[in-house]
């Protein structure tokens, strides 16, 4: 499989059971980063997609990403050290779980938590068959439930801190309801749609610990198959080279 080009640094993927694809990206695009963010987290890092569009748009000092899959934490940190932000950008094999209780163990100091943590998690609750079973894996909820993910999410963020995630829009309501009573409130949430006529098939969801009032809208991808909307265009184009 041929590496995956984008304009400023180069993804190779023939490792990962989660191939590039358009949440990664959009979520990578949308995510809302400040002035003062200088500690990122990606959680479940696949290709490494996500941390490295976050390195291309930020001054962030320290991004860091985890990675239980050993094949794709391998590759991971093998895009990390061929992109122009190799000093900037770090992969921990590990799940999730023993990444939290390893890090609050010593009850981190407030400047040692995460401004921004993102995540592109695995979603499907139904049992996913493909017979690859790296890739199953990869997509399936129960290598990382909804409720662990909120959780670790709230003991790793700063208080002024922000928490990105793309979920299946079916899923929306019921993350919202979990998020809330973990004290995670919505900032911003994006509605994707493939094309004007298709129903909506994601969210993008972006969280801080104070309740403030709701940015929301909708995004459209394609106006026709291939023929991609001006608000898409506008979110990708500092990453795909035919932007």
């Amino acid at each position: 499989m041929k590496p995956f080009k984008f304009k400023q640094f180069t993804i190779k993927q023939d490792r990962c059971a989660m191939k590039i694809g358009t949440d990664g990206v959009l979520l990578g695009a949308w995510t809302a980063i400040n002035n003062n963010t200088y500690n990122i987290l990606d959680i479940g890092a696949g290709t490494g997609i996500i941390a490295l569009m976050l390195a291309q748009r930020s001054f962030a000092e320290n991004i860091e990403a985890i990675e239980l899959d050993g094949d794709a934490f391998e590759q991971c940190t093998e895009n990390f050290e061929n992109s122009p932000w190799g000093d900037r950008l770090f992969c921990f094999h590990a799940g999730f779980d023993e990444f939290v209780d390893e890090y609050t163990e010593e009850k981190p100091d407030e400047s040692e938590l995460y401004n921004l943590i993102v995540s592109n998690p695995p979603f499907y609750k139904e049992e996913v068959t493909s017979g690859d079973y790296a890739r199953d894996s990869a997509r399936q909820n129960t290598s990382l439930p909804f409720n662990e993910l909120v959780e670790g999410v709230t003991k790793l963020l700063t208080k002024d801190g922000s928490f990105s995630t793309i979920i299946p829009f079916k899923e929306e309501s019921q993350f919202l309801n979990l998020t809330r009573q973990n004290g995670l409130y919505p900032s911003r949430i994006t509605r994707v749609k493939g094309n004007s006529t298709t129903d909506v098939k994601r969210s993008l969801l972006q969280f801080s610990f104070s309740e403030q009032k709701i940015e929301i809208n909708e995004l459209v991808i394609e106006k026709e198959r291939h023929q991609y909307t001006d608000d898409y265009i506008a979110l990708t184009k500092d990453f795909y080279l035919n932007m």
